[in-house]
């Protein structure tokens, strides 16, 4: 959420960012209802000091009536209110000086390349071919248990999952292998490592809303009877970790490497990408999430997107790092870099990892600040970053699939797939 005395102060600004993010919130109508609302306040507050001053005069018939008008406008007030915090929570975030203006994916820029794209002798298979041919991917089955867009990752590739997230906690835990990776990366950033978590994958209504991600509602899984969310993501109940908390400033960066299981129900979304497990209700994922110090939290960002690189060098997969533009972004994201990793099956790059920067606009909802070294109390920024998720297998599975049909392990996978090096025909069995 904005500061509403930015907004009084750029009213212009956040309207071009309304229209650039495809906001659907009237400025000037928030404006207004600022306004109205601060008066009633105002207006409150003197009734309240007249309310005070009869029962002080003992002065049964004035205080009578004052409290009639408190009541009446107090009612006002909480319908007023109500309208303004909808309003304020529909504001997005103002996107950096750096991020790309654009519609949609086409105003996205492409940063970098690194690594190339595999080339295969052979018809390269898209993952589903694949993971149906090894029996490692088994959708029919779940439809029939669940319904479509389910899957049961089955044998090798379950172990495949597994052994990328112990590889991926193996870094994220390591102030070594965190202190090679800003060396080689430039930053200046403290080699501080993850704190593990398993959080909860349910989540208030009222905390969702104030993480800013509860939009859109048909994105979501709701269980009425308890009124609670399926998170879509790590970070939904890893970031309200510490609402309403004053950190200290010589505890940040405060990280977390959190592994849930993601729900997400894909609306409007039928037709695309049906077959396999590119685009599911329901995938595992290890999300990083950070709170720093305000000038901290754009070289944060630039860490994460290093570890991701890392991650991604380190499994031998061709990506390339990219700067999404307004119309692409999410609304809270103050900047994001998306990395797009080399799909050989369908002959091109996809999206298999985000880092947002939200600075200050999560933490003014959640409440959460840091009290400095001089005693200044202010917000946190946030920061929060795909370290896998299951496009890290379908790439994986993509790029080092053989010509029988076949896909070798990553060699840096090995120690983790109890003695597998290879998923085969034969280990289907």
């Amino acid at each position: 959420m904005l500061d509403i005395k930015f907004i009084r102060e750029n009213p212009e600004l956040v309207k071009e960012t309304v229209k650039n993010k495809k906001g659907r919130v009237d400025i000037d109508q928030l404006l207004q209802i600022d306004e109205q609302r601060r008066s009633l306040i105002t207006k409150i507050e003197d009734l309240n000091k007249e309310k005070n001053a009869a029962a002080k005069e003992k002065n049964i018939e004035r205080g009578k009536m004052v409290k009639e008008n408190l009541s009446a406008l107090e009612g006002e007030f909480r319908e007023l209110d109500a309208k303004y915090a909808q309003m304020m929570y529909a504001v997005p975030n103002i996107p950096s000086e750096d991020t790309p203006i654009g519609p949609d994916e086409s105003g996205n820029v492409i940063e970098k390349k690194v690594g190339e794209p595999a080339k295969f002798k052979f018809k390269a298979k898209e993952h589903w071919q694949l993971g149906e041919q090894l029996g490692v991917i088994d959708t029919e089955t779940a439809a029939n248990v669940t319904g479509s867009r389910f899957a049961y990752l089955k044998g090798g590739l379950a172990l495949l999952e597994l052994a990328v997230i112990q590889f991926v906690m193996q870094i994220l835990t390591s102030e070594k292998k965190l202190q090679e990776i800003i060396k080689d990366a430039g930053l200046n950033a403290r080699p501080k490592p993850f704190i593990p978590i398993l959080p909860p994958v349910m989540i208030k209504p009222e905390v969702f809303q104030r993480m800013g991600r509860l939009e859109p509602k048909e994105e979501r899984y709701h269980i009425p009877s308890d009124d609670l969310y399926l998170i879509g993501s790590a970070e939904h109940t890893l970031g309200p970790m510490h609402m309403d908390q004053v950190l200290r400033e010589k505890d940040l960066p405060l990280r977390y490497i959190g592994f849930s299981t993601a729900f997400r129900r894909e609306a409007g979304s039928y037709g695309k990408d049906m077959k396999g497990i590119l685009r599911v209700h329901q995938f595992d994922k290890l999300e990083m999430e950070s709170f720093t110090v305000p000038e901290d939290s754009l070289v944060e960002q630039q860490f994460l997107v290093a570890i991701q690189e890392y991650i991604m060098s380190s499994l031998g997969l061709p990506y390339q790092v990219v700067k999404i533009c307004t119309g692409d972004m999410g609304g809270p994201d103050f900047r994001q870099v998306d990395i797009e990793t080399w799909l050989p099956g369908q002959d091109r790059y996809r999206e298999t990892h985000t880092s947002d920067l939200i600075n200050d606009y999560q933490s003014r909802r959640l409440n959460i600040k840091v009290k400095r070294d001089d005693g200044k109390t202010q917000l946190v920024h946030m920061n929060d970053a795909t370290a896998s998720a299951g496009r890290t297998l379908i790439a994986i599975m993509e790029n080092y699939q053989q010509e029988n049909g076949s896909i070798k392990i990553p060699e840096v996978l090995w120690p983790f797939m109890f003695g597998m090096q290879e998923i085969s025909i034969e280990t289907k069995k």
